[in-house]
């Protein structure tokens, strides 16, 4: 049963803290998932910050009380992002532009600096082309038509060159602890977690949340991408480093203790959804679209289509991978049919 040591998260500007130099800080985020969880470890001469929000007035102005606030007007020093999300990365350049290190993962860092990078005014033809194989529904392909996409720039700092590459076994010294990096992947691929030597923490980032599961979203980027795939691969190979009395810090909602039994339940999650749509398939063709009320059992509103149309895909990806699913024709609008 997962356990959580604190039951109320910390309130706009101020912070909690979870062991000795450890604070727990939330900023705030414009859409359904209304926060990102943010950590500082203290170090001799200022802070490690892990994670940093959306880079926006609002999350700036709770820095900036932050920083004059719990962090005591000391300087950060380095700011290590779990993975390239702008959610979690978005403020690094702003930190970098102060002073501060970033420290991540390789392709975590590609990838945001490409796509802080890549500004695109209309939708792409293959980005078309994808949600129409997809099978997305007139009306919101027409609205995605119409209007200006979102572009990781618009909540991003700008990311300077340079940064120090963390990877797979790497040790690191932070907070007065030593940490051990492992990799996961299917959220974000090379997710940095953090897991501490000398104590019961670990940084989960978007890898080890409770109560919710990451989306596990395929993009035209690499549309046939098996993120499902690589999610139970790194839910499996974490398992071995999981204890119950370790203490997970999320990259949202509570920290929480029972990280093993965590583990489990994301892994059930995902293969009883793959055998409810390999079962649905089987009785009758569907597009990827169609699959919404197997997959996730309840209705689909326009704030969250998006999600749940990548995470859709990823799904049927995994099974087409596994040669349990395959194309069976297509609708007039272009939509790919999938049958078992």
């Amino acid at each position: 049963m997962l356990r959580y040591p604190v039951t109320v998260p910390p309130a706009p500007g101020e912070a909690i803290e979870l062991a000795e130099g450890v604070l727990w800080m939330r900023l705030p985020l414009p859409m359904k998932l209304d926060h990102v969880n943010v950590y500082a470890f203290a170090e001799t001469d200022g802070w490690t910050v892990i994670d940093t929000g959306f880079d926006s007035r609002r999350a700036r102005a709770q820095w900036e009380a932050l920083l004059d606030g719990p962090l005591e007007g000391r300087p950060v020093q380095r700011v290590i992002a779990t993975h390239h999300h702008a959610d979690h990365i978005g403020l690094a350049g702003w930190f970098q532009a102060k002073g501060a290190s970033l420290w991540t993962s390789r392709t975590a860092w590609l990838m945001a600096r490409m796509q802080v990078l890549d500004v695109q005014e209309h939708p792409t033809p293959e980005a078309v082309a994808f949600w129409r194989r997809a099978g997305m529904d007139a009306e919101t392909l027409q609205t995605r038509l119409d209007e200006r996409p979102f572009n990781m720039a618009d909540v991003c700092h700008p990311l300077p060159p340079g940064f120090h590459r963390l990877a797979e076994g790497d040790a690191l010294e932070m907070g007065g602890r030593r940490w051990r990096v492992h990799i996961g992947n299917g959220h974000a691929p090379e997710h940095l977690t953090l897991w501490s030597e000398d104590d019961h923490l670990v940084i989960g980032g978007d890898q080890l949340l409770p109560s919710i599961s990451p989306n596990l979203g395929v993009y035209p980027t690499e549309p046939l991408a098996d993120t499902v795939g690589d999610w139970l691969e790194s839910c499996a190979r974490l398992k071995d480093f999981a204890r119950d009395d370790q203490l997970v810090l999320p990259g949202h909602n509570i920290p929480f203790f029972g990280l093993p039994e965590r583990l489990d339940q994301l892994i059930e999650n995902h293969h009883s959804a793959l055998r409810r749509i390999t079962r649905a398939l089987q009785e009758a063709p569907r597009s990827v679209a169609g699959c919404f009320d197997i997959l996730y059992r309840r209705k689909i509103d326009a704030a969250t289509y998006g999600l749940a149309l990548v995470e859709a895909i990823g799904h049927i990806n995994h099974l087409a991978r596994a040669g349990k699913v395959w194309p069976v024709g297509t609708t007039e609008d272009g939509a790919v049919l999938w049958g078992a």
